[in-house]
């Protein structure tokens, strides 16, 4: 056995820890089947499936096969279920799932679920989720899910309706690293030389006109950390007067800010609440202007950590106009859970998505409302 041996040194101080977090997010869909006797001679193979819905930022449907999904051996008629990944994914998804089946009062009747093994009688085994892989299987559940016959002869079907609930939870894992401690070295080893040029103003070959405010710059120093300055400055197409430059459609302190992040790396405030999501936006979309990657990546890890009912429709539209898969996904996430809009889902919130022109978003409601 290995000897474990705890060493302190009061005169180091506290390393920078990384925590690995792991979190399931969660969802659910209904399907009910009226007119289920109708739903019978539809054919091997063939199924009923519900609208997608989302969940962890991927897009999910149930299907019912009433004849089967293969035709069992033994002569038996059982009736397939299945959840199938409908979007497209580059990554492995690990995937928690559970089938329920409901009477007339809304009751669980016959649940299964790949959360446990049954190893001895009344006794479970946890076991892992369900892995599933890009180019591989995209569907999860059972050929053999309930015998037809003693289906229908249970109290599950009621005025001549089924009704299915499919939950799903897909397994994250991120990590948190010690933004401070990372900050602190950037600004020991780079952006104390160089906030000191940017304030100092010394050495400036540039100067912006933003809002009736001159900020002043060095080009060289604004072209290494940005392709658009590279190319305004010293591309074929550099303007003619590059000492003077007015910058249209921004305002003054989303510029500064956008100045302070090449000349340091870091955002002025990014771990206080005095950086809103409002200049976060503003910043995210500056931060695109120009090509500065590292940039959208910080505003938009930041967005996806304080949406709220009042900022949604608008980083949703933020997401959209530039690309930011992640954000999206969670405002998506956001919009989809009742909880979040409870008591808020009226005619202003609504006109606040068509005004961004994401009305192709709106059938995410639908499903919360329904």
């Amino acid at each position: 056995m290995a000897k474990v041996v705890f060493i302190h040194d009061p005169e180091t101080p506290d390393l920078p820890r990384s925590i690995s977090k792991t979190v399931t997010i969660k969802g659910s869909q209904i399907l009910e089947i009226q007119g289920y006797s109708l739903t019978k001679g539809m054919g091997v193979g063939k199924y009923i499936s519900s609208d997608p819905f989302s969940v962890g930022g991927h897009l999910w449907e149930i299907q019912f096969y009433p004849d089967g999904k293969v035709k069992d051996e033994s002569g038996d008629i059982y009736v397939s279920l299945f959840i199938k990944l409908v979007s497209k994914f580059v990554k492995d998804i690990r995937v928690w799932y559970e089938y329920v089946l409901l009477d007339e009062s809304g009751n669980k009747w016959y649940i299964s679920t790949n959360r446990f093994k049954m190893l001895e009688k009344d006794k479970r085994w946890m076991v892992g989720p369900y892995t599933l892989l890009p180019g591989g299987n995209r569907t999860i559940g059972y050929d053999d899910f309930y015998k037809r016959t003693e289906l229908e002869a249970s109290q599950l079907i009621k005025d001549d309706c089924l009704t299915i609930l499919c939950s799903v939870g897909v397994v994250k894992t991120s990590m948190d690293s010690p933004k401070t401690f990372t900050q602190q070295l950037q600004l020991s080893d780079l952006g104390q030389s160089y906030v000191h040029l940017l304030e100092s103003k010394e050495g400036s070959d540039v100067s912006f006109k933003v809002e009736g405010e001159t900020f002043y710059a060095h080009k060289l120093i604004l072209s290494t950390r940005s392709p658009v300055f590279k190319a305004q400055f010293f591309g074929l197409l550099k303007e003619e007067n590059s000492r003077f430059i007015r910058i249209e459609e921004m305002h003054a302190p989303v510029f500064q800010a956008l100045l302070h992040f090449i000349y340091c790396d870091v955002i002025p405030g990014l771990d206080s609440k005095c950086l809103n999501t409002v200049m976060t936006q503003h910043l995210l979309a500056a931060a695109d202007r120009y090509g500065i990657g590292k940039l959208i990546s910080l505003c938009e890890a930041r967005l996806c950590e304080n949406i709220a009912i009042d900022t949604v429709a608008s980083s949703l539209a933020l997401a959209e106009q530039h690309g930011c898969t992640q954000l999206k996904s969670m405002c998506l996430e956001f919009i989809r859970l009742p909880k979040n809009l409870e008591g808020k889902f009226d005619d202003y919130f609504l006109g606040h998505l068509f005004e961004r022109k994401i009305e192709s978003y709106l059938f995410f409601f639908s499903l919360t409302i329904c």
